[in-house]
C-alpha cells in the first residue's frame, strides 16, 4: 500500500524539525544556564516592576531600617542583630526573631536580596566612644575587635550578593576618625574593591524630630543611578510635641542626683570644659539621645514648674527617634534607653528608602529631571537637563572580589 504524496511530503518537513543531535544540544542548552547563574547576580526583574524590592536588616537593633524601608514598599527577608533584648523588642512588634551574631551566619546562607540595610555599630567611631576607649587605655575604630570589624563582615556580604542597592548608617565622626583614614577605607571598598556607585551625606535630624542628631548615611548603586538625597524642612518640630501630659513621678530627679549633676557642671565650667546637664523646655530642641542615658539622663532633661527636672520617659525616647505610638516598649527603662539610643531616627530614613527604591525603579541610565528653586517663590521649575553631581564616583567595569 503506497503512501499518499502529500504524507510524505508532511513527515520529511517535521522530520527536519527535528534536532539531529538532540543530547548535544540538549547538553549545550543545560551548560548555557549554568553559565547564565554563575555570571548574573541576584537583580531586580524590571526597573519599573510593581514587587517589593527585598531587602536585609542588618544590627537591626529594634527595626528602625525595616518600618522606614516596609513603609517604602520593601519586604525584609533577613534581620540580624546580637543583643538579645534588642531581639525580644524585634520579635515583640514584627513577629520574628533576628538571627544572632552576623559572624555566625555563613553569608551565602543570607536570602537573595536587593537592597542591604545596616546601621552598623558606631561606638568604635562615635567621639564619645573614642574619648571613652583612649581614657581606657582600650582601642577603637577598626582596631576595636569586637566592633570595629563588622563593616568588613558587611563587605563580604555585598560581595557575594551584589544588591542592586545598600544604605549605611553611622556617626558623623566617621568621616574624621583617625583623620579622614577609616572613612577611605570604607569609601575604597565600597568603590574600588566592590564597584559601587556611592553617594553620601551627614543628615540632622532636627527637621523631623526634636532633637539635634546628625548621622552620616552612605548609599551605594551596583549599576549607575542618578541620585539626590531627600531634602528636609528647615523648621522641625519642638519638644513639647512629643511630651506625656501626665508622666510618672519616677522620672523626676531626686534631690540627690539633681544637686550632683549641678555641681558636676559647675565644676567642669570652672575648669573651662563644656560637660554639664541639658536642661531642656517644651519649645526647645534636645542634644542627641544617647545610649546611656539611663544612667542619670544628664544629656536631656526636662525642665518642671516648682520641682526638680525629669528625664524622658521611654515612650517619649520611642517618640524622639521618630517610632509610632503603637511601638511596643516590652523591656526594661535600663534596656529600652539603650535600644532607642542606639536606633536611627525612623523619618529619616523612610525619606532616604523611599529615595533608594524610587532610584531602583527607574531605568538605570534615566536622569531625573533638575530642580530650579526660586527662594523667593514656593514653586520648582523643571527642566529635562541632567544634574550635575561633583560627588558621583563612576565604578571601574570589573569588580575585584574581596581578599
Amino acid at each position: 500500500m503506497s503512501v499518499p504524496a502529500s504524507k510524505k511530503k508532511a513527515a520529511k518537513k517535521a522530520a527536519k524539525k527535528q534536532p539531529k543531535k538532540a543530547v548535544k544540544n540538549a547538553s549545550i542548552r543545560q551548560r548555557s544556564i549554568v553559565v547564565r547563574e554563575d555570571e548574573v547576580p541576584y537583580r531586580i526583574k524590571t526597573s519599573a516592576t510593581k514587587e517589593s524590592l527585598r531587602f536585609i536588616d542588618l544590627f537591626c537593633g529594634i527595626g528602625g531600617f525595616r518600618i522606614a524601608f516596609e513603609k517604602a514598599g520593601g519586604k525584609c527577608v533577613f534581620s540580624s542583630d546580637w543583643d538579645k533584648f534588642s531581639q525580644q523588642t524585634y520579635e515583640a512588634n514584627f513577629g520574628e526573631r533576628p538571627h544572632g551574631d552576623i559572624h555566625t551566619v555563613a553569608v551565602a546562607d543570607i536570602p537573595k536580596h536587593d537592597i542591604l540595610c545596616g546601621g552598623f555599630p558606631c561606638q568604635p567611631f562615635s567621639i564619645a566612644g573614642v574619648s571613652k576607649k583612649n581614657s581606657l587605655g582600650r582601642l577603637h575604630g577598626f582596631d576595636d575587635v569586637k566592633q570595629g570589624n563588622l563593616f568588613f563582615s558587611i563587605a563580604d556580604i555585598i560581595d557575594y550578593h551584589q544588591p542592586a542597592a545598600f544604605v549605611l548608617e553611622n556617626v558623623k565622626n566617621l568621616k574624621s576618625h583617625d583623620k579622614g583614614r577609616t572613612f577611605d577605607v570604607i569609601y575604597r571598598t565600597l568603590t574600588k574593591a566592590l564597584g559601587y556607585t556611592v553617594y553620601t551625606k551627614v543628615i540632622d535630624a532636627k527637621s523631623v524630630v526634636p532633637q539635634h542628631r546628625e548621622r552620616i548615611f552612605i548609599v551605594g548603586f551596583r549599576e549607575w543611578r542618578d541620585f539626590e538625597f531627600p531634602e528636609f524642612p528647615k523648621e522641625g518640630p519642638l519638644l513639647g510635641s512629643i511630651l506625656e501630659s501626665r508622666p510618672d513621678p519616677k522620672y523626676t530627679l531626686t534631690d540627690h542626683l539633681w544637686r550632683y549633676l549641678q555641681n558636676y557642671a559647675a565644676k567642669h565650667k570652672a575648669a573651662g570644659n563644656g560637660f554639664g546637664f541639658g536642661l531642656v523646655s517644651k519649645q526647645d530642641t534636645t542634644r542627641t539621645l544617647s545610649a546611656r542615658y539611663h544612667k542619670d539622663g544628664s544629656e536631656i532633661l526636662i525642665a518642671q514648674t516648682g520641682k526638680n527636672p525629669r528625664r524622658l520617659t521611654p515612650r517619649e525616647c520611642a517618640r524622639l527617634m521618630g517610632y509610632p505610638d503603637d511601638f511596643k516598649v516590652i523591656v526594661s527603662d535600663t534596656q529600652a534607653y539603650r535600644q532607642f539610643g542606639n536606633s536611627v531616627v525612623v523619618p529619616v530614613v523612610e525619606r532616604i528608602a523611599e529615595a533608594v527604591i524610587t532610584a531602583l525603579r527607574r531605568p538605570s541610565e534615566q536622569k531625573v529631571d533638575l530642580v530650579l528653586r526660586d527662594e523667593k517663590k514656593p514653586r520648582e521649575i523643571r527642566t529635562p537637563q541632567a544634574r550635575l553631581h561633583t560627588s558621583i564616583q563612576y565604578p571601574p567595569k570589573k569588580r575585584s572580589r574581596i581578599k
